[in-house]
């Protein structure tokens, strides 16, 4: 049975709402609510990377969606939707940013005439951990700042994250930017528009996500690009795991090493063949009391 919205953080549905010219108006109220613009400042058009222009990440092709915007005075926004988190994903994100900044110029034209440059993430995943100090908000802003006064300058490139995990308000989101995380977050578990998304843009933005407009080879389309992104997801788990297996491996041999016991072939087999984490991590804790190599293996 399909659900009667798509999920609106795939690559395929995120371009339908927000990434066709025919919906631009929802592009542009998704952009001008997260960055809480004032009327001076609205967002007017936008503009639409073309695929050559997109982040060359062939792997995650199908968790990556990026649009460019300008406002009406001439700033720059470099937009995305990022489900998994990645090696390496904050960096992307700057180095992106820097290229729409860089990347102005033509051969001949002057440094004032620069505009300005904000990158918009919308992240499926908690990039600063609520656990950590100082906690960060869902919808954080990050310019430069002089770190002895506090002074705010050289905002030629600015930030602003939405990490869809840190919502809390349940089914009843009351800001702007609460109904925006829980549109992400809820749309394809819907079952009817609830009241809270019962307006514009809201509405707007699931008609377009309405599984019953598709056609068959949208949907089709979209079916397919979920698949995929489940096939990046277990692709990344399957070589996290790896490496935390073979991190731990590593670690129990070092520790043996330094203690002067060494494994003999049938342990060295058995530790290279475990696949366990629990029982790998077990190994490591018996190999910093263990007597002999074998104690630690048992």
């Amino acid at each position: 049975m399909r659900p009667l919205f798509a999920d609106p953080k795939t690559d395929f549905v995120f371009k339908k709402i927000f990434g066709s010219e025919e919906h631009t108006p929802l592009l542009i109220a998704l952009l001008n609510d997260l960055l809480e613009l004032d009327a001076a400042h609205r967002i007017v058009s936008v503009e639409l990377l073309s695929p050559e222009q997109r982040p060359k990440v062939p792997e995650l092709k199908h968790s990556i969606v990026d649009v460019k915007c300008v406002d009406a005075q001439g700033t720059r926004y470099v937009v995305e939707m990022q489900v998994l988190n990645v090696e390496g994903f904050e960096k992307r994100v700057v180095y992106n940013v820097a290229k729409a900044y860089s990347g102005q110029l033509d051969a001949g034209q002057q440094y004032p005439e620069l505009n300005d440059v904000i990158g918009v993430t919308i992240c499926d995943f908690e990039l600063w951990p609520q656990r950590e100090e100082p906690r960060v908000p869902m919808l954080s802003r990050w310019r430069m700042q002089e770190q002895h006064g506090g002074a705010r300058g050289l905002g030629q490139m600015q930030f602003v994250f939405l990490e869809l995990p840190k919502y809390g308000a349940g089914q009843a989101p009351r800001t702007t930017i609460e109904k925006w995380a829980f549109f992400f977050r809820e749309a394809g578990n819907l079952r009817v528009v609830p009241e809270a998304l019962a307006e514009e843009p809201f509405t707007d933005a699931l008609e377009v996500a309405r599984v019953a407009r598709f056609t068959d080879e949208e949907w089709e389309a979209y079916v397919r690009a979920g698949i995929a992104l489940q096939d990046e997801r277990g692709a990344l788990s399957l070589a996290r795991r790896e490496g935390r297996e073979e991190g731990l491996r590593t670690a129990l041999r070092r520790v043996l090493s330094r203690r002067g016991l060494a494994l003999d072939a049938g342990a060295d087999a058995r530790l290279a063949a475990c696949a366990d984490l629990d029982t790998l991590e077990r190994w490591l804790d018996q190999a910093l009391t263990a007597a002999t190599a074998d104690e630690a293996l048992r």
